[in-house]
C-alpha cells in the first residue's frame, strides 16, 4: 500500500467509513503529560532515590525502556513500578493535573457521534493508566470503547496485533479509519490493510508539528470533518 508523503489527505468520503479507530495519547489526549512522566519527573524520583545526578538517572531509565520496547512490559505501568520500586500508577494520580485533551480532539469526537460513526480508541497503554486519564478526561464516555495492548495481547506496532484486534472489535478494515502519531503502529495497520490511515503531526502542546514522511499527516482534525 504505498502513502504519498507530504501532501494533504485527500478529502475523506465519510460515507466510505463505519470505523474510527484512534490512538490516545498524542492522537486525543496532550502527549506533554506521558513525555513529562517519564522523562522528566520520574528520573528525578529515581535520581532523589538512588542518589544519582539526574542526567545519569535519566540514562538508565531510558536505557530500560529500550530493553523492552515493542514488547507490552513497555507500557506495562505495574512492571515499571516493580522494575523501579515507585508506584508509578500512583504518580499518575498525583499529576493527573496535567492530562489533559489536545486542543480540538473533543470537538472532533463530538463530529464523529454526529455522522453516526463507531468510535473506538485503540491504545498501547497500560490499563491502569487508562483509568486515571479516562476519569480525569472522561474520555472513556465520549467513545464506543477503549482498547488497550493487554485486551489485545500485542502492542500497535507488531504485526500480530491487528488480526486479533480485528476479531476484538468486529470492524471492516477496508471501511475504517485510523488515526496515530506512531509511524509503526501506522506501518502495521497499513500492512493489515486498514483502508484509510492518518498521521497526527502534533503530539503535543508544547512541542511543534512534525509531519510524517511515509503517512498523510493532520495538525488538526479540523482539516478531515466535512463541510
Amino acid at each position: 500500500m504505498h502513502h504519498q508523503a507530504g501532501r494533504p489527505p485527500q478529502t475523506l468520503d465519510w460515507t466510505q467509513i463505519d470505523d474510527v479507530l484512534l490512538d490516545m495519547d498524542g492522537t486525543l489526549l496532550d502527549r506533554h503529560f506521558d513525555n513529562f512522566f517519564f522523562e522528566e519527573e520520574l528520573p528525578r524520583r529515581y535520581a532523589a532515590k538512588h542518589a544519582l545526578p539526574f542526567e545519569e538517572a535519566r540514562d538508565r531509565l531510558m536505557g530500560m525502556y529500550r530493553s523492552v520496547e515493542g514488547e507490552l512490559a513497555w507500557t506495562d505501568l505495574h512492571y515499571w513500578t516493580e522494575r523501579v520500586d515507585i508506584d508509578v500508577v500512583a504518580m499518575h494520580r498525583e499529576l493527573d493535573h496535567m492530562i489533559g485533551f489536545l486542543p480540538d480532539a473533543e470537538e472532533f469526537l463530538m463530529s464523529l457521534r454526529r455522522l453516526g460513526k463507531r468510535v473506538t480508541i485503540l491504545t498501547n497503554a497500560h490499563r491502569a493508566g487508562v483509568e486515571v486519564k479516562a476519569a480525569k478526561t472522561g474520555l472513556d464516555r465520549q467513545v464506543d470503547r477503549i482498547v488497550d495492548a493487554f485486551e489485545v495481547g500485542w502492542l500497535k506496532m507488531r504485526s500480530e496485533y491487528w488480526p486479533t484486534c480485528r476479531e476484538l472489535v468486529g470492524f471492516e478494515p477496508s471501511r475504517a479509519l485510523y488515526i496515530d502519531d506512531d509511524e509503526q503502529c501506522l506501518a502495521a495497520a497499513a500492512q493489515f490493510g486498514i483502508g484509510r490511515i492518518l498521521h497526527r503531526s502534533k503530539s503535543s502542546s508544547q512541542a511543534s508539528a512534525v509531519p510524517s514522511l511515509r503517512f498523510h499527516s493532520i495538525e488538526t482534525f479540523q482539516s478531515i470533518l466535512p463541510g
